[in-house]
């Protein structure tokens, strides 16, 4: 696993262009940042600007699948590679 940071950013609703609504992964080296946020997980926006989740919570389980809180869907996302 690459070492860094998965983040849930669970929007923000009072913004135009919304944002947020996805999960990133930031990369550490040392103890700190080293590189610019990537994509891990989208799609959370419809095309016409309304919330289908929001992922306000992220963890790891033991098989290294990413599990995602989404307090829209209520329900949480058990993520994994495909093959």
């Amino acid at each position: 696993m690459k070492n860094g940071a998965f983040i849930g950013q669970d929007g923000s609703w009072n913004r135009m262009p919304r944002s947020g609504y996805k999960v990133i992964f930031v990369p550490f080296a040392q103890g700190k940042p080293s590189g610019p946020p990537q994509d891990v997980l989208t799609g959370f926006l419809s095309n016409g600007d309304k919330a289908l989740g929001r992922p306000v919570g992220v963890a790891i389980d033991r098989t290294g699948a990413l599990l995602v809180a989404d307090d829209v869907g209520n329900k949480i996302w058990r993520v994994v590679p495909a093959d």
